[in-house]
């Protein structure tokens, strides 16, 4: 069952990127000219994408991939071009719709589902290998385990999520935005302590039996993220 405060932040994030940020974001992950605090997430972005990718097998054929918070699709097509039989989810109908626009509409093997939804929505199935990349930022730690051990228990082989990382610099991004709220800014990001996340996730009943296989952090202007795979010991 989902806590209240998940339950909260998953409101936030989804009237913040359906409706303030959907422009934006839109723009920010095309190829279109952007400024240069953005070029920086972009570039961070494409980097951490292309981590992942690297984690997953190159011929993906019959294997069934989540992309848990799609966005605006670019890792669903990417899977989908590999072979796999990706379900592309997403809490905002905007950016799905605009995914789904923007996705091929052949591929020689994989093909893509998107929907709009909660990525530990059960009725998603099983999978051999979940994506969640900077889907669960805005989660504390506690929310973050629990979607991961929801998830778990329906995947086969590998679970790849990111997560913002406790630093120095990230932290006083993060005590600014408290200091001077608007409006319309995004849902805080959470950072997480490293350390604490990995001692955390293993007391999840249905974690118990996944080992951390690898972690990598993108540090990119204003993008800093850490990556994580979860695979079944």
């Amino acid at each position: 069952m989902a806590s209240a405060s998940y339950t909260h932040r998953r409101s936030q994030i989804e009237n913040y990127f359906d409706r303030t940020a959907a422009d934006a974001w839109a723009k920010l992950t095309s190829t279109a000219p952007v400024g240069r605090i953005r070029a920086t997430v972009r570039a961070g972005r494409d980097r951490m994408r292309n981590i992942l990718l690297g984690n997953l097998p190159a011929d993906m054929r019959g294997l069934r991939l989540l992309d848990a918070g799609c966005g605006t699709g670019a890792f669903a097509v990417e899977a989908a071009r590999r072979g796999a039989d990706v379900v592309a989810i997403d809490l905002s109908p905007t950016l799905v719709a605009l995914a789904d626009e923007r996705a091929p509409r052949d591929f020689a093997h994989g093909k893509i589902e998107f929907r709009v939804g909660d990525m530990s929505d059960a009725s998603l199935g099983e999978f051999d290998h979940v994506v969640a990349m900077d889907s669960l930022i805005h989660y504390d730690e506690r929310d973050v385990a629990r979607v991961l051990g929801d998830i778990a228990g329906r995947t086969r082989h590998s679970i790849q999520f990111t997560f913002a990382p406790r630093t120095p610099l990230l932290m006083a991004f993060w005590t600014a935005g408290r200091l001077f709220p608007r409006g319309d800014r995004a849902p805080a990001i959470e950072p997480i302590a490293v350390d604490s996340l990995r001692r955390m996730l293993p007391r999840h009943e249905a974690l118990a039996s996944w080992r951390e296989a690898s972690s990598e952090r993108v540090a990119s202007g204003f993008y800093t993220s850490q990556a994580m795979e979860l695979r079944r010991a």
